[in-house]
């Protein structure tokens, strides 16, 4: 989305090791996660919110689930976040920076691209600690991807766009070589980008399969969470901007698509859905609003049981525009929600939310070893702690 402008996958990162415990561990993960929590830091959220302290939180019990701050040591807005593991994961934010970490959060290392200044890099796909694509953001050539292979210490660009009508929002992989990459419409259609080599190629699909656009409808690059996938090969897009907030779904990776409305308010160039999860390939959760600070966002999330066919509003959504949403590991109804102005938790599936925290964030991610992460502006990445 123009202005303003992962779940994700699903994909190797569970090992079969971890699998033998993970029932186990994914119930008292969700156990811990679901006790009471009240907010602990002031939300910080908008133009003038401060820099967070990265310390030991405040205002909780010990034990209670929270964002636990990590240092980041930048103060770059981070919309973009791979987590790989509880110790692993990679940032992309403003400025061109990409920052990793493979020591849960103690140190962070700059690995940012050389040249990449002036690029706005929001969505990271990592595979591991040393492979990561990375997707820059706006009009014409501003729209790029990047690749490294040796953890950031050299980055090869293997797509620049070259069409000054394209603008790139979200990208998403479905396994080390299958990923896609989606553009606003041009010339009145989606446009998606695929690669089958882990993203060292990149070729433009066929607009054949895919529905024509709204007036006005786009993506938003707000939290590399508008194009995701479940499984081998589908794959949803969320859209906003236009009169009706709309999921499209291809279950052939990109070759064709189907649209569905949403009950997401839209009408507005700040409004619609923002980020989407999928737990499998039939449940779904749909988060937005309006990204304006000064409008309300009712009706802001949407649940789907039936692989994006149809949606149905949540009964009780989070109270204020959320921009990324993530299931809990190995959880069949727990997710979290993030946004500006709080992080909230459904047990249910995401008919019903309730806040956990009041701090901003842009986007959440979670891993097959039991971790959450988050990220968002002014160095702001915090890991869940119990």
């Amino acid at each position: 989305m123009r202005g303003l402008g992962k779940t994700r996958r699903t994909s190797s990162k569970g090992f079969t090791r971890r699998l033998l415990t993970a029932g186990v561990c994914a119930a008292a993960f969700a156990a811990a996660i679901t006790v009471p929590a009240q907010a602990h830091e002031p939300s910080g959220h908008g133009p003038s919110g401060g820099k967070p302290s990265h310390g030991k939180p405040h205002g909780k019990p010990p034990g209670q689930p929270r964002w636990e701050l990590k240092d980041s040591g930048t103060d770059a807005r981070f919309r973009g976040l791979s987590a790989v593991s509880r110790n692993t994961a990679w940032l992309a934010g403003s400025a061109g920076t990409v920052l990793r970490t493979t020591d849960g959060g103690a140190s962070w290392r700059n690995v940012s691209p050389p040249g990449a200044a002036e690029l706005e890099f929001r969505d990271v796909e990592a595979f591991d600690s040393r492979r990561a694509v990375v997707l820059a953001i706006g009009e014409g050539e501003a729209s790029r991807v990047l690749r490294t292979e040796d953890g950031g210490a050299t980055w090869t660009e293997s797509f620049r766009n070259t069409d000054a009508k394209a603008f790139y929002d979200c990208m998403t992989f479905f396994d080390r070589r299958h990923g896609l990459a989606m553009s606003d419409p041009v010339d009145g259609r989606f446009r998606i980008l695929s690669t089958s080599d882990g993203g060292r190629s990149w070729k433009v699909l066929p607009a054949a399969g895919m529905p024509a656009a709204q007036q006005g409808e786009a993506g938003f690059a707000a939290s590399g969470q508008c194009l995701v996938g479940s499984g081998p090969r589908d794959v949803w897009l969320a859209t906003g901007g236009a009169p009706r907030a709309r999921v499209l779904h291809s279950a052939d990776r990109g070759l064709t698509w189907t649209a569905t409305d949403t009950p997401v308010p839209a009408g507005d160039p700040a409004r619609g859905v923002f980020a989407l999860a999928f737990r499998d390939r039939t449940h779904g959760i749909a988060v937005g609003g309006d990204y304006r600070a000064d409008q309300a966002s009712p009706e802001a999330a949407a649940v789907s049981g039936d692989g994006g066919r149809t949606w149905a509003p949540a009964t009780t959504p989070p109270p204020a525009y959320r921009s990324g949403v993530a299931w809990l590991p190995h959880s069949r109804t727990s997710a979290l929600a993030v946004g500006p102005t709080g992080t909230d938790l459904t047990t249910d599936s995401g008919r019903t939310w309730r806040t956990l925290d009041t701090g901003s964030y842009d986007t959440v991610d979670c891993t097959s070893d039991l971790a959450c992460w988050a990220s968002g502006e002014k160095g702001r990445v915090a890991r869940l702690a119990r």
